[in-house]
């Protein structure tokens, strides 16, 4: 199930909370509605109010941090490609096949993140390593250097495709982290509750009804915004490949 339609069974299970307040006022006896009910109700709400605005602020920093650093990463990525495209140039043309190799892992690389072999396999991993980075590292060691300058320059592009290799298993060990599903049906569970507690003791009428409607959106786009920002190489807020992509274009043949 994805972001949106989570957050909008969230926004469906408040307002069924509200509409189970109303009911509970219609059926409960008086004597259960009096002030000192309605004190404890008051008190109650906005304990779990706060308790929740934590939560849910946690989350969302949480959450964004994650994307700041995953998006982060595609930069790192992108940036060492390069790095090592031009490391390989310098070596000299003996470097040709480790460089068409490289540009030719780069769309295999984009496909397993953003594409369809992105989903998560039934063991729960959202990447399964192929022999691309393999064949580009094999083909560096390969290279047998004949100065001093080009024994360097082997070892920084060794080096290199190293950081590269450990970018990308970081990258995607991060993107399965994901959000507990127990926390998630915690929070809306609160606020589920909350809604009843909103309209136990007061009467419902169309204005506030709208402005139910509309808290309940509110805060089912916090929800929204947490777990797109969990799952940032699909929904609407993914990152852009765009980083990677440039980088193949500027690599040389």
């Amino acid at each position: 199930m994805n972001a949106l339609a989570i957050s909008l069974l969230a926004a469906l299970l408040m307002l069924g909370g509200a509409c189970a307040g109303i009911l509970l006022r219609r059926t409960l006896p008086e004597h259960h509605l009096n002030e000192h009910a309605k004190d404890v109700v008051r008190l109650g709400s906005g304990l779990v109010a706060t308790i929740t605005a934590l939560v849910l602020g946690l989350l969302i920093t949480s959450a964004k941090n994650t994307y700041d650093v995953q998006r982060q990463g595609v930069r790192q990525i992108a940036e060492k490609l390069v790095l090592m495209d031009n490391q390989l140039k310098r070596y000299g043309p003996e470097a040709h096949r480790a460089r068409e190799l490289q540009r030719q892992a780069i769309p295999a690389l984009i496909g397993r993140i953003w594409g369809q072999r992105a989903v998560q396999s039934p063991m729960g991993a959202p990447y399964q390593p192929g022999t691309e980075g393999d064949l580009v590292f094999q083909a560096i060691e390969a290279l047998e250097p004949q100065n001093d300058v080009q024994r360097n320059l082997k070892f920084r592009a060794l080096d290199t495709t190293s950081a590269i290799t450990e970018a990308r298993v970081l990258l995607f060990e991060e993107v399965d982290a994901g959000l507990p599903a127990a926390l998630l049906v915690v929070v809306i569970f609160w606020l589920t509750m909350l809604f009843a507690g909103f309209t136990l003791f007061s009467r419902i009428n169309a204005t506030s009804a709208t402005v139910l409607a509309i808290i309940a959106v509110s805060a089912s786009g916090a929800i929204f915004l947490i777990l797109e920002l969990n799952n940032p190489f699909s929904g609407l807020m993914q990152i852009s490949s765009a980083p990677i992509r440039d980088a193949l274009g500027v690599l040389g043949p």
